[in-house]
């Protein structure tokens, strides 16, 4: 007797990678050199964990030359969203940067019809509501000057580019390996923040080694490689809704070790989120 079935293993996989990419707001928190900057050495050091696991493992890194442009593009799209998500990780806090940007579930549930020409799902408005409610509680009053605002405007913008990226990378990941189209990604953004290291005081880089390595290992490389094999079981809107656990952990994670207790708006805000995460696990799972 089989105890786990492959789909249970696929659903334990997929709760291992919220946890790794959970990470990823402490990370951005506790890192206080610019987003560019921090995107740029996360985006080495993850290639190089990558490319070192890729050759020791004898993985293909030969692409088809029609996939090319949307792996080009993907890559784009997750150094923008890594930035402008790590800027709303500054100009707030933990908390509310991850909260922002994992509205990214409600963008994906009306662009995955549209991309992939799948079915739209009506219960998936509901989840989006639930979604937005929460996030609506972050910062009900709308004011530029305010540093919070101005931090969920980031997240909804990083948020948007994230969605694009899954769903372009969802066509691409029955042809490659996760790891191989996380490596292209990572050498397109390191190669386009070349310039930072021109532009911005590195002195501090050394200072800032634990949060860099953390992030680029545990978030990167292990957390987004695992995320792009988990499209291969699940639709990218199940696992979107799913991932928006991941601000619970990022939250726990903050308290913890950045002493940075959430407000009750927030934790009220973080719940409605997880109502939704909690019903479309359930509804994935019985599929």
């Amino acid at each position: 007797m089989k105890v786990f079935t492959p789909h249970t293993r696929n659903f334990i996989e997929l709760g291992l990678v919220m946890l790794l990419m959970g990470t990823s707001g402490p990370f951005g928190k506790y890192i206080t050199l610019p987003a560019p900057l921090t995107i740029a050495i996360r985006s080495i050091l993850a290639l190089v964990f990558l490319y070192a696991y890729c050759r020791f493992k004898g993985i293909s890194f030969r692409l088809r030359k029609a996939d090319m442009a949307p792996i080009f593009l993907s890559g784009v799209l997750m150094g923008v969203h890594w930035i402008t998500y790590f800027e709303a990780l500054q100009l707030s806090n933990v908390a509310i940067g991850m909260l922002a940007l994992f509205t990214y579930p409600v963008f994906t549930a009306f662009l995955e019809p549209v991309f992939l020409k799948t079915r739209f799902q009506k219960i998936h408005l509901f989840l989006g509501a639930l979604v937005l409610s929460g996030v609506y509680l972050l910062a009900p009053d709308i004011d530029f000057g305010n540093s919070h605002t101005v931090a969920i405007a980031f997240g909804l913008f990083s948020a948007v580019c994230y969605a694009l990226r899954n769903l372009i990378v969802k066509t691409k990941v029955g042809n490659y390996q996760g790891s191989v189209l996380m490596s292209y990604q990572l050498l397109l953004v390191s190669v386009l923040l070349i310039p930072t290291f021109f532009i911005y005081d590195l002195t501090e880089v050394p200072g800032q080694w634990k949060g860099l390595l953390g992030v680029a290992l545990v978030t990167t490389a292990l957390g987004h490689t695992l995320l792009i094999n988990t499209f291969k079981h699940f639709s990218v809107t199940t696992i979107s809704i799913i991932s928006s656990v991941q601000p619970i952990y990022g939250i726990v994670i903050g308290a913890l070790f950045l002493s940075e207790i959430p407000s009750w708006p927030t934790i009220i805000g973080g719940a409605l989120i997880l109502a939704s995460v909690v019903i479309e696990s359930v509804r994935a799972y019985r599929r």
